[in-house]
């Protein structure tokens, strides 16, 4: 069954090469990163000296991985300063935002394909006592490579998604056992599994993970520190001072498909409030430019955060007319939320399943989203139990909710105190992910045993 997986990740692969190739020589994307997808790592990155303890090895798929991934990966090297702290992503977002806010780490590389040569090569270079994978990247050769290598590989703030358990369920019926029997080998190849939630780890023991092997640890999403002031933000927030303009509306991580429908929102709020100024962040880099059209297809002015010249020497001004600030960069919208007076959480007006709202919510601003929260239902409907978010169902729907919102400050400080509430409340993962993590560390079986007992520990 391996050698079909892997036979079939080649064949995907090859029908994939020539579009990896244009992306590469239009936009110098993957090909650079061709030796490390194959295990061949820097020298840098190689252990030197063979008696020193085993690295800790971090892999976060891209930037929301990552970014939940900071607090832990800066505890672990806070506690273990005598191993090597690495971090791996997959994709060159994550990648750039890994350089950026893991500095403290000893290196940041790209993490192999999962075919046992790169798998290999990579093992041998890193020589890691641990390997921790956020989320639930289920990568059959790495885990069965880890294994024969005795390196233990612990999931951390792992989840499964209604829609990705269906797929699974699904796949299991009509491959019958024979995938149900695989699946189950390669999650027995994992240590550990700290999940989020309680459904999380049902689902992962409906899909055959050994069951004493998963724990409950909490969402480190909630345990992110509130982004701190950058250069965009005071930036920004002295041009609105200076211009006496508002309100400010941003709109983040959204996906493709939704950009016109947050363009609607807009307009509506536009006829309340002819000065707002809506900050419109796209998910993925490549939209960049998709976006950017159809904000002059709108027939509004466009300012590009590209475009925003910060060098201290000479900086850009935003002119009276601007209506539109497309975000067309990376790592840079956390901090945003804070100069907002109303926000939009997207990949939820679209069947995308839906994004993070944690990061408006640790500024006390309540996060309204729409109805595509699949990938993170249980904190969508925590949210709107506590009266903390706002869940619409169209672009005039939000558009409505953004106009309430702003009008009804009382109620805004309300929900927004209710949504930082919320975030306070469930803080704690961190911690208790870090303490799992240093029971294999230190070879404390028993610990282990018995924080597994414990669920939550």
């Amino acid at each position: 069954m391996y050698f079909l997986y892997s036979f079939l990740t080649a064949a995907a692969m090859l029908l994939l090469l020539p579009y990896f190739i244009i992306q590469g020589l239009r936009r110098g994307k993957y090909l650079h990163s061709i030796p490390e997808r194959l295990g061949w790592l820097p020298a840098s990155l190689h252990a030197r000296d063979a008696n020193a303890a085993g690295a800790i090895w971090i892999h976060a798929v891209s930037v929301g991985e990552a970014l939940a991934a900071l607090p832990l990966a800066r505890r672990l090297k806070e506690r273990f300063p005598g191993r090597r702290l690495v971090v791996s992503t997959t994709t060159a977002t994550g990648q750039r935002l890994a350089r950026e806010r893991m500095d403290f780490a000893d290196a940041v590389f790209y993490f192999p394909l999962d075919w046992g040569i790169p798998v290999r090569r990579a093992l041998r270079a890193v020589r890691p006592s641990l390997v921790v994978i956020l989320e639930t990247e289920i990568w059959p050769n790495f885990l069965r490579e880890a294994r024969r290598a005795s390196v233990p590989v612990v999931f951390v703030n792992g989840r499964i998604s209604e829609r990705s358990f269906r797929r699974y369920q699904r796949a299991l019926r009509f491959f019958r056992g024979v995938l149900r029997g695989f699946l189950a080998r390669v999650l027995a190849d994992s240590s550990l599994f700290l999940m989020q939630s309680e459904e999380d780890a049902r689902r992962l023991r409906e899909l055959g993970a050994p069951a004493e092997r998963v724990v409950v640890a909490g969402n480190l999403k909630y345990d992110l520190a509130p982004a701190s002031s950058s250069p965009i933000v005071t930036w920004l927030e002295g041009e609105l001072r200076r211009q006496d303009r508002g309100p400010v509306i941003v709109a983040g991580s959204v996906t493709e498909g939704e950009e016109s429908l947050v363009l609607i929102a807009f307009g509506i709020s536009q006829g309340q409030w002819r000065r707002a100024l809506l900050v419109l962040a796209p998910r993925k880099p490549e939209r960049f430019d998709v976006a950017a059209r159809l904000i002059e297809e709108s027939h509004r002015k466009l300012l590009r955060r590209s475009r925003i010249s910060l060098d201290g020497a000479v900086s850009s001004s935003l002119d009276e007319d601007v209506s539109v600030i497309l975000l067309d960069s990376v790592g840079e919208l956390a901090g945003l939320y804070r100069l907002a007076d109303t926000v939009f959480v997207g990949g939820s007006l679209v069947p995308a399943g839906g994004h993070n709202i944690l990061e408006p919510a640790a500024f006390g601003k309540p996060p309204l989203f729409g109805s595509s929260m699949e990938n993170f239902r249980e904190m969508a409907a925590m949210f709107l139990e506590a009266g903390a978010g706002i869940q619409v169902h169209s672009p005039e729907d939000l558009g409505v909710a953004w106009i309430e919102l702003i009008q009804d400050k009382t109620r805004r400080e309300q929900m927004g105190a209710a949504a930082r509430a919320l975030v306070e409340r469930n803080r704690g993962a961190t911690e208790r992910s870090l303490e799992h993590i240093a029971a294999f560390l230190a070879g404390a079986q028993s610990t282990l045993a018995e924080l597994a007992g414990r669920g939550r520990a």
